[in-house]
């Protein structure tokens, strides 16, 4: 857990401390770690799939920043890199 943070600090000058969700990929892609602080202390949350991989960014400089929809979607396993942002329409009461 330490580790994760100090690749965080170290590798991409971002505070491990900040609130936001830091998810790290195993090799075989099979396997999430999720690094989060939740205000008292640092949280490890870690995922395996059974059958499947996750879908994984491809490789460039610096973090990427997902929507809730599209981190949900990956968390579930899902290609979240062909989901479409869909506007929502405000409902009209005649």
């Amino acid at each position: 857990m330490d580790g994760l943070a100090a690749c965080i600090h170290g590798n991409f000058n971002l505070d491990p401390f900040s609130g936001a969700i830091y998810v790290f990929r195993s090799r075989r892609a099979d396997r999430l770690k999720l690094l989060i602080w939740d205000g008292s202390g640092l949280v490890l949350i870690t995922k395996r799939l059974v059958g499947r991989r996750f879908t994984w960014p491809k490789l460039q400089s610096g973090p990427v920043v997902l929507s809730k929809v599209q981190f949900d979607a990956m968390f579930e396993g899902i290609d979240w890199t062909k989901l479409k942002e869909v506007t929502a329409r405000k409902p009209v009461f005649l």
